[in-house]
């Protein structure tokens, strides 16, 4: 397919989208069909990961496809260990399931499905994935560290004890909010 065929369909998707959120933005009241709202977070999510995406990790990033990761430089069958690439996408969007879905439904509660939803579309576009992104390519370019180890090469012995510490909380306080 051409370049004209390629823009064409990107198009196309932009005006569904745009025609689905016009549609749920005009819409009176609050009886309306939730494939309208799929349909525009698909679209969204699309344009974004294909254009802004593609952006954010060639230009900003300079994410080169052909740097090995310290998972196959140091495959040791235990700490490092390559991994198919749809399990890394699982794990990368698990990453960003943080206060997106959170604060969206308690917007949405209290204004309408409209701020939620935009709420979480902006919040996962133009922040989350990205912060998540960047988050992985420090710690890959680093040989696969941690967070507190990071912070410790950088900022000094007592900083990285005191990013582990706060680490552990921020992760015992999740897990208990699940029961």
């Amino acid at each position: 397919m051409n370049n004209s065929g390629k823009y064409l369909i990107w198009a196309l998707l932009s005006v569904i989208g745009a025609f689905a959120l016009g549609y749920i933005a005009l819409n009176r009241g609050e009886q309306i069909n939730a494939l309208w709202i799929v349909v525009a977070a698909v679209c969204v999510y699309l344009i974004a990961y294909r254009f802004y995406g593609l952006y954010i990790a060639k230009t900003v990033l300079g994410v080169d496809p052909t740097r090995m990761t310290p998972a196959v430089r140091h495959n040791d069958g235990l700490d490092y260990v390559p991994t198919d690439k749809k399990v890394l996408f699982g794990h990368h969007f698990a990453a960003i399931a943080g206060a997106g879905p959170l604060v969206g439904p308690v917007l949405a509660a209290q204004m309408g499905y409209l701020p939620g939803m935009i709420w979480i579309l902006a919040g996962v576009c133009w922040l989350g994935r990205y912060r998540t992104l960047w988050c992985c390519l420090v710690s890959t370019r680093r040989d696969g560290r941690s967070l507190g180890e990071l912070v410790k090469e950088e900022m000094g012995p007592t900083a990285g004890v005191l990013a582990l510490v706060a680490c552990f909380m921020i992760m015992g306080s999740s897990s208990r909010s699940w029961r």
